[in-house]
């Protein structure tokens, strides 16, 4: 696909099938969206042992997403299709890299721009989806990541069932994953993953979540989750969260020989304004836990951060974290957040006691009304520590995003 004119063609894909649709919910309900992503973010290296001091990237995104309705009739079909294009504002003079992830790179450096989409087609009956193609997903065993320029994005089937009240189940099976700053079609390296599991509405504040994943020649998962809000009084409330997996290596074994555990309990409260909240969090068996060939945002876990994880081999991690809102003195669409996390006792080639701590404070503005209404704006300020890990170094990330709604 040429990369220049990535947008339309994705459109243009799926023009026909809305001429020859009866109309019905696929015009109906058709949506589509381009999101204008301007995104700067630098790192700077304070330990010498990094072969890079200084990384640096400024790029402009456009995230373009149609999502028609379905046809009339027992059986609906639609279909579903993203363009993405990323364009270098600056960059360079030894400054890609670092893990900035921003732009794809070729013999030269980083590109001027590149881009990426996809078709998806789908079909419903009753309240069953299957869909097939390119897509961007959430789930805790196959999640695309979105916290770069542009999303990552995979390729497969997925069926999304809510015949049941209150549950909702997936199934499916994905050959291909592309990276967030990589336009190749399988630069994520993923073989073949299938997934099965759902979440369950127990009550209006109790969740629960269940999910099993088998990615051929990498590993097995589990997952387990649950999600709890418990109002306590006018203005407060509470809200307890546990996420866990369970990880195998088998095959080939391409992600290292693992089976280990890892599991996060996080308990917030809330007064007005003002959250606070702590977490928990812990690595047991043989290895760290692994993600990333299924998806950079496969880490359901509290004390998985701006930076750090903190999932390392025998890893123990607390977390800390204050969150404001101003809408309480008038100024709605301004919060405010800071954390703090520190791990200890992880195991690396280097060290059976490693230590590292991470601190973040971010501050995001959305406009609420005019012409300008959701137009965001987000600072991100990380510092990051580690002798056992040989890293230390502090990040900043500027973010700015726009969303266009055509209809």
């Amino acid at each position: 696909m040429n990369n220049k004119h990535v947008l339309p063609v994705v459109l243009t894909c799926a023009l026909p099938l809305i001429a020859l649709a009866d109309t019905g919910g696929f015009v109906e309900d058709s949506h589509f969206s381009i999101k204008a992503r301007n995104f700067y973010m630098n790192r700077n290296f304070l330990d010498d042992r990094t072969p890079q001091n200084y990384s640096e990237e400024w790029a402009q995104g456009f995230i373009g997403v149609f999502e028609s309705g379905f046809t009339t009739g027992t059986l609906g079909f639609g279909v579903d299709a993203i363009g993405l294009l990323g364009i270098k504002l600056d960059t360079g003079n030894g400054r890609k890299g670092g893990g900035t992830l921003l732009l794809e790179e070729d013999s030269d450096g980083a590109k001027s721009q590149y881009a990426k989409g996809g078709v998806a087609v789908k079909a419903r009956l009753s309240n069953t989806v299957l869909k097939y193609g390119e897509q961007l997903l959430n789930l805790p065993v196959l999640a695309t990541s979105d916290n770069r320029l542009l999303p990552e994005t995979t390729q497969g089937w997925l069926v999304t069932s809510k015949e049941i009240p209150d549950l909702t189940l997936h199934a499916g099976h994905f050959t291909a994953l592309r990276s967030r700053d990589q336009s190749e079609h399988d630069s994520g390296r993923l073989t073949a993953l299938d997934l099965i599991g759902g979440s369950y509405q127990f009550t209006p504040r109790l969740n629960g979540r269940a999910y099993y994943s088998d990615v051929d020649d990498y590993w097995r998962k589990h997952y387990l989750g649950a999600t709890l809000i418990a109002p306590l009084a006018e203005g407060y409330s509470a809200k307890f969260d546990f996420n866990g997996y369970d990880t195998k290596s088998q095959g080939q074994q391409r992600g290292g020989v693992l089976d280990n555990r890892i599991w996060s309990l996080s308990a917030a409260l809330t007064a007005g304004p003002h959250t606070v909240m702590v977490a928990h969090q812990r690595v047991t068996g043989h290895g760290n836990y692994t993600y990333g060939v299924d998806g950079n945002s496969t880490v359901f876990l509290a004390n998985s951060v701006q930076y750090s994880d903190f999932n390392y081999e025998n890893e123990r991690s607390w977390q800390a974290r204050y969150d404001f809102d101003f809408a309480a003195l008038g100024v709605p669409g301004l919060t405010f957040m800071t954390r703090y996390l520190r791990g200890t006792d992880f195991h690396t080639a280097q060290t059976d006691d490693g230590r590292a701590w991470e601190r973040d404070i971010e501050a995001r503005y959305v406009v609420q009304s005019g012409s300008a209404k959701d137009l965001s704006f987000r600072v991100r300020q990380a510092s990051f520590r580690s002798p056992d890990r040989g890293l230390d170094f502090n990040e900043v990330r500027v973010i700015t995003e726009y969303p266009i709604n055509f209809f």
